[in-house]
């Protein structure tokens, strides 16, 4: 089922609009700020190496502390990774909540967005308005907390840093009331089997 399916006509047309709008900012090379299934993020599109920068200074962040992407299925997980150990998709299937997959070996995305040990942190998401946006970019998504950088994460849209507001190119007008329960898992897994548990 298509997450949109699940939403009333009126709903629909909502998040129809907010991607229309998100995907002008973001294929003009823009940054945006967006619900996700977790918490509120910094977003683009992850083969942009220039609007990458731009969240890195926004946040006020080293190029070192990578951030992670979502995609909106297997095809586009694939696209990013040459290789998906059996164990990613065992460990999706059986999470009852987000989950980051730290992987080994990503393609198809700007160098700045890699860990300096050539991994990247990738989740799947079915939130329509992400879901629907990586439809229409056919790409990745940046994301990252809406904070700056050392500072806590906000739960919710009133607790976002007015400097973040005004930062961004594009802030998108849904779940503005809704409270994020928390950030997402984080698993890092290498292509040897290795599996560490870096936030449960």
């Amino acid at each position: 089922m298509h997450p949109l399916d699940r939403m009333n006509m009126s709903e629909q047309e909502l998040v129809n609009q907010e991607v229309h709008n998100a995907y002008e900012a973001i294929k003009a090379g823009g940054i945006i700020l967006y619900p996700t299934d977790t918490v509120w993020g910094i977003g683009c599109d992850a083969t942009n190496t220039e609007a990458i920068k731009k969240i890195y200074a926004l946040k006020q962040r080293e190029e070192t502390k990578s951030m992670i992407v979502l995609v909106n299925g297997d095809r586009m997980m694939w696209s990013v990774f040459k290789d998906v150990p059996e164990t990613a998709w065992q460990i999706l299937d059986l999470s009852e909540k987000p989950t980051t997959l730290v992987l080994d070996n990503p393609k198809n995305v700007a160098d700045n967005i890699i860990a300096p040990d050539n991994t990247l942190g990738v989740r799947i998401v079915k939130e329509p308005f992400c879901y629907k946006l990586m439809e229409r970019m056919k790409r990745p998504l940046v994301s990252t907390s809406a904070n700056i950088s050392g500072m806590p994460t906000p739960t919710q849209f009133k607790e976002i840093d007015h400097h973040i507001l005004d930062g961004v190119d594009y802030v998108v007008n849904l779940h503005r009331e809704k409270v994020a329960a928390k950030p997402s898992a984080i698993i890092k897994l290498g292509n040897d089997m290795t599996v560490k548990v870096i936030r449960p």
